[in-house]
């Protein structure tokens, strides 16, 4: 059987990314959301979630281009000198991953003021990923972790698209084709951590490749040609209002282009529509 999470990150982001999360899950496209814990509408989305029970909504955790929850004295690792801010882009976060100078304790403690400043909102969070996909790395992934399962969570994305998924890709550049296929050399750590943890997660995700181009004709052709199992379509949709435009990302335009080809997801009534509450161990 084919079973699909088509999951909305950056729910929270502005009030146009919320109005989207909410249009596409009550047209029964959306069955999942990851909420960002602090950000511009973070409080909207959340009134939100609890106005629509049935959305699943995960923690969107981050730990890059962002701001921290808790104090920045107890992450001083995580934020740039001088700054009160995360390090500005992935790049520069792994550089200091890969030379040590970023304390695995204080990845976990602000992984957990996140899910926790959620959950004290009475949400039930079904599921956690990252911002910038930055849990692929081990060393993000194990604190992380951590953190989600003594808040109860027991459900993670897998970061890594499939290679049926980027040869079903239409249109992406060979830079961006390389920037999603050399990390896949770490999925086989992750699938076995995860283990470890005791966590669940997908057999892999789809539409990374095409993030900033997700458009009608990529959505079918990824949906024509996925295969059995449990698959996460990654999604950014969003109304480009003047709060992002205020916004560090080169998501703008291109979330309401991807907001209208996500309907066509209803195009396809034989493949079943789940979350990340439906994992089963072993099941993917």
């Amino acid at each position: 059987m084919r079973r699909l999470i088509v999951n909305a990150d950056d729910f929270g982001l502005t009030s146009g990314v919320n109005r989207a999360v909410a249009e596409l899950h009550r047209a029964g496209v959306l069955t999942s959301a990851t909420l960002m814990a602090r950000a511009w509408a973070t409080e909207e989305a959340i009134e939100m979630a609890h106005a629509n029970p049935s959305l699943a909504v995960g923690c969107h955790v981050v730990l890059v281009d962002g701001q921290p929850v808790l104090p920045v004295a107890q992450v001083p690792t995580l934020t740039a000198r001088r700054s009160d801010r995360f390090h500005p882009t992935l790049g520069s976060f792994v550089g200091w991953l890969v030379v040590g100078r970023i304390e695995s304790s204080e990845i976990e403690a602000e992984a957990a003021a996140q899910i926790a400043r959620l959950q004290k909102r009475g949400l039930r969070l079904t599921h956690i990923d990252t911002h910038k996909h930055a849990h692929m790395f081990p060393a993000v992934l194990r604190p992380v972790l951590r953190a989600a399962r003594a808040a109860g969570i027991r459900a993670v994305r897998n970061p890594f698209e499939a290679a049926w998924s980027i040869r079903a890709t239409p249109g992406a550049s060979l830079l961006r084709r390389a920037q999603v296929r050399l990390p896949r050399r770490l999925e086989h750590k992750f699938r076995r951590i995860v283990a470890e943890e005791g966590f669940v997660t997908t057999r892999g995700a789809i539409g990374v490749l095409a993030t900033g181009s997700l458009g009608s004709a990529t959505v079918d052709s990824l949906v024509r040609n996925m295969p059995e199992g449990a698959w996460e379509l990654v999604t950014h949709p969003g109304y480009n209002d003047a709060v992002l435009q205020q916004v560090r990302t080169r998501l703008r335009a291109s979330r309401e282009v991807e907001l209208q080809a996500l309907h066509r997801l209803n195009d396809f009534p034989g493949i079943e529509r789940i979350s990340f509450a439906d994992l089963k161990p072993g099941a993917s």
